[in-house]
């Protein structure tokens, strides 16, 4: 589909200096993954003893999630403590905790990939002068395993790499994004954000004078209430590459 510029082109637009990434829901399949990679987990736990039903427990580790955080490190240990202890008596519980723990990291070795067109993207943006960054939320040893997990490290500019817990600084506050341009040496209109988040991926690059692109990801954010539009929106890579090569230029 063509990607859509949701303002008027200015032809005077400037040379694009830097480009910024999310991670979570633009360069990789998030929510596909983690859904795969819990039940996985849950089916292992089950396998080593844990006596009760495969859905109760993936809803009841979904609240756990949205109670403690998806970055919270210890999701398994808090879902046996939430159900009956029947279900696992006889059985040593950090056995079940650590199968799995083991089942979601062999499913990240197996399942974690980056979205089509992405390693050929980024790997066409370095052989341009372009800065190519992250900017991501969430704690830096999960964030940073998924940069090297999907194979872009290579891709990446090596000190554009900003990861909201290590920076000390969260999304949405605008003060992540001007730290970032500011290590990196370039003004706010020589650098677009590439995300799938309006509130947090569109709206504070937006208030800071950054140009931005809207991944639209099916049946994420459909009705999440934005404050101001992304500059343009697109359904895949595919799109995204059209916008910096039919807007800025790039021979992408």
């Amino acid at each position: 589909m063509r990607p859509i510029d949701s303002r008027r082109y200015d032809e005077s637009m400037p040379a694009l200096r830097a480009i910024f990434f999310d991670i979570d829901d633009t360069l990789y399949s998030t929510t596909r993954f983690a859904e795969e990679a819990r039940r996985a987990a849950i089916e292992a736990m089950i396998d080593v003893g844990l006596r009760a039903d495969a859905d109760e427990l993936y809803h009841e580790l979904l609240e756990v999630i949205h109670e403690f955080s998806a970055n919270y490190p210890n999701h398994l240990d808090k879902l046996l403590l939430r159900i009956d202890p029947a279900t696992y008596a006889g059985r040593n519980p950090a056995l079940i905790v650590a199968a799995g723990v083991v089942a979601y990291h062999e499913t990240k070795d197996r399942r974690l990939a980056p979205n089509p067109g992405v390693r050929e993207l980024l790997k066409s943006l370095a052989q341009c002068d372009v800065v190519r960054g992250i900017i991501t939320h969430g704690t830096t040893i999960k964030q940073a395993e998924k940069i090297v997990r999907l194979g872009i490290a290579p891709y990446l500019t090596p000190n554009a790499i900003f990861i909201s817990d290590q920076v000390g600084i969260s999304k949405p506050n605008v003060k992540l994004y001007a730290r970032a341009l500011g290590a990196v040496g370039v003004h706010p209109n020589e650098a677009l954000y590439v995300g799938d988040n309006p509130p947090h991926d569109v709206d504070p690059p937006n208030r800071i004078g950054m140009w931005t692109v809207r991944l639209r990801v099916p049946g994420k954010h459909t009705s999440t209430p934005s404050e101001t539009p992304a500059r343009f929106e697109v359904d895949d890579f595919d799109g995204l590459a059209a916008v910096l090569r039919d807007a800025f230029g790039l021979p992408v």
